[in-house]
């Protein structure tokens, strides 16, 4: 049988299905239209902790809102858990929508949630978000990749699963260095100094970096430093998670935007 031919169509959210929907950074009017229309149809909603209050109000008031936390440092609600939930309340004939902050296939579990729901029988679609990590960067006014800066960019989480070694920072350097990539890290406040001092031994100690905390939020902070003092200016700034941390040239573009003339509006 072709599993293609038991998938829902992309436009639809029925009963007894799961869509696992990005809630993006936190600013709900970057929400996608059908992100907007998967909470809007959901009967039951599992809801992560980073995801904005603001994004419910797109929620049926007669839908069940279940929050279910996943914070970096916070008690979380375990993932076995939340999966028997998605598969009860689907068998029970609900639309389930898992909303999660940024992207479901961006270090939010949702390869795993895929595979235990169709294990179930049952059926799921994913929704895209927007990544913090696009996000946080081009809130101030620069790319990721730029064809003289950055030929690429890796996303890596620095927060290894428990026993499991983690990313391999000083290869990660190397190749960021000789392939001119842009590296942007998850989950990595906690674990900054051992980051930055895996990274030097690949990456210049000059090398741009940036640090966004609460991406697309009012309460965005940032600042804006180099690999060599990358703790120094986390501890310094008082940053915390839920943060980014931007490492590559293209970061020196923040600086050269804010030298930059500002524009004079034309008369009328």
């Amino acid at each position: 049988m072709n599993p293609l031919a038991t998938m829902p169509s992309p436009s639809e959210f029925l009963p007894g299905t799961v869509a696992l929907v990005g809630a993006g950074p936190g600013d709900p009017e970057l929400l996608t239209l059908k992100a907007v229309k998967a909470i809007a149809a959901a009967t039951v909603l599992l809801v992560d902790d980073l995801v904005s209050d603001a994004v419910l109000d797109h929620a049926s008031p007669k839908a069940r809102i279940v929050h279910v936390g996943k914070r970096g440092g916070c008690k979380s609600t375990p993932q076995a858990f939340i999966e028997k939930l998605m598969v009860m309340a689907a068998r029970e004939g609900e639309m389930v929508v898992r909303l999660k902050g940024g992207d479901p296939f961006i270090f939010g579990r949702g390869g795993e949630e895929v595979e235990h729901l169709r294990a179930a029988g049952i059926q799921v679609q994913v929704v895209n978000g927007i990544t913090a990590g696009l996000a946080g960067l081009t809130s101030l006014g620069v790319p990721l990749t730029h064809r003289e800066h950055a030929h690429g960019v890796v996303f890596v989480t620095g927060h290894a699963k428990p026993g499991d070694s983690g990313t391999d920072w000083q290869a990660l350097a190397a190749t960021a260095r000789d392939a001119k990539l842009t590296l942007v890290i998850y989950m990595g406040v906690s674990s900054a100094a051992q980051i930055q001092q895996d990274l030097l031994t690949g990456l210049p100690a000059h090398t741009p970096l940036a640090v966004i905390q609460h991406a697309s939020l009012p309460q965005q902070r940032h600042a804006v430093t180099t690999l060599a003092q990358l703790h120094a200016t986390i501890e310094s700034e008082g940053l915390g998670s839920p943060a980014v941390i931007v490492v590559g040239d293209v970061v020196s573009g923040i600086a050269a935007m804010q030298q930059a003339p500002q524009a004079v509006p034309r008369s009328a």
